[in-house]
């Protein structure tokens, strides 16, 4: 892999599914059409959102923490609604997360909500009343048959003109491609702040800011408030000056001056076969979990 190469996520799913035992590696969704929402008006004039696929802290439900790994029973599986007039403990607990070059402590890498309230404040834009979390969910046609329709729906009752969604894990990415696309069909202009960059433009999406850093960072670097704000800004400048769907612009950040990370994530040989086994394991029953919370509603 060249240092600056993306982390190819869907074929290091691929291989990731092969390395537990599964025989059918999962199929991402892929689109050749892409629905787009052109920029029609000042953005001081807009109303903006942020959709999340990080989930609120539920003390409940087992580790969540930093180092904490995948925890399906601590994921909302239904999509949810925030009051940004308050403050939120968002958490990742999601598979694929990548915590040993990253340390999860900030959440200002994966949910700008305090940022973007920041700049609302300066006038750059107008703060839409609520945020939108979006379930990481394996299957595309509840996502597009459910969940997307119910994000468009609140966005419109909160007059929302464009919607900021940052992912985390490569299902997400998934995940708020498809949420993107509805949007956009709905007249909503959207900007998704990624790290897969090949599952989003798989998926295909009108505008991504792709950030090279791990899984779970795609908003800035931690502890980096410059990071996070160029991260956003850019974002921005995507929204108004994009002038075609499947749109990408590369942030210039790099994570550390060395793509060391990069393929250490993607070499899954340097897992022991005892840990594979675990993993399995406990990959099945975040599987089942998600299964039964489902179903139950």
């Amino acid at each position: 892999m060249h240092p600056d190469d993306p982390i190819p996520y869907i074929q290091r799913t691929h291989d990731w599914y092969r390395a537990l035992g599964y025989d059918a590696p999962y199929r991402y969704a892929h689109f050749e059409d892409v629905p787009f929402q052109p920029w029609r008006k000042p953005l001081a004039d807009c109303v903006l959102t942020l959709v999340t696929t990080a989930a609120p802290f539920q003390p409940d439900k087992g580790a969540q923490g930093p180092g904490a790994p995948y925890n399906a029973a601590a994921k909302f599986h239904a999509p949810y609604t925030g009051d940004t007039a308050r403050d939120h403990d968002l958490r990742i607990s999601h598979v694929a997360i990548d915590r040993r070059h990253a340390d999860m402590e900030d959440a200002n890498c994966w949910f700008p909500l305090p940022l973007m309230r920041r700049l609302a404040a300066e006038g750059r834009f107008r703060l839409a009343p609520r945020f939108h979390g979006a379930p990481t969910n394996r299957s595309q046609r509840h996502t597009l048959d459910i969940d997307a329709p119910l994000m468009v729906q609140r966005c419109r009752e909160d007059g929302v003109d464009a919607a900021v969604l940052v992912p985390n894990c490569p299902v997400c990415h998934q995940t708020l491609a498809l949420v993107a696309r509805e949007l956009e069909a709905a007249g909503i202009a959207t900007v998704i702040i990624g790290a897969a960059k090949d599952i989003v433009e798989h998926v295909g999406v009108p505008r991504l800011l792709f950030s090279d850093f791990p899984l779970g960072n795609a908003a800035g670097k931690p502890g980096d408030p410059a990071s996070q704000r160029q991260t956003l800004d850019l974002a921005l400048q995507l929204l108004e000056t994009a002038s075609a769907p499947r749109t990408t612009v590369r942030s210039p950040q790099r994570w550390s001056d060395s793509a060391d990370w990069k393929l250490d994530y993607c070499n899954a040989a340097r897992v022991a076969p005892e840990e594979l086994a675990r993993l399995r394991a406990e990959f099945d029953a975040g599987k089942d979990t998600a299964r039964r919370l489902r179903e139950a509603g």
